[in-house]
């Protein structure tokens, strides 16, 4: 009896935690992906170097150089190019507040305000 029970427990368990995971995939039809040639570009023109772009869970996930030399892994939903997950791993000069949204008008070491986007 003991061991149904765990065994009950344990697939539970297993589907909760992969409806959990389910929610981090892109899912976008693949009729209105973006070539991955326009998010390269897009990522250059910041100063970011593109060592590679690959589809993983749907989503365009990039692996790379930032203008600062820290090496990041990002995920960008391929119809809009939106991202929805950066990683980057900072030198020991790193600085996370590069990586903020500022206002224009906003000088380098300003604290960053917080902006509501539009639909919010």
């Amino acid at each position: 009896m003991k061991s149904l029970t765990l065994a009950g427990v344990v697939l539970a368990s297993l589907v909760f935690s992969g409806a959990a995971l389910a929610g981090s995939d892109c899912t976008d039809p693949v009729a209105d992906w973006q070539p991955r040639e326009v998010l390269r570009q897009q990522l250059e023109q910041h100063g970011w170097e593109v060592q590679r772009i690959k589809v993983d869970d749907g989503c365009y996930e990039v692996r790379g150089i930032d203008k600062n030399g820290n090496s990041f892994k990002a995920k960008y939903a391929p119809a809009s190019l939106r991202i929805r997950k950066l990683e980057v791993t900072f030198d020991r000069d790193g600085d996370a507040a590069d990586y903020l949204d500022r206002n224009p008008d906003q000088k380098p070491n300003e604290q960053p305000v917080a902006t509501k986007q539009s639909g919010e």
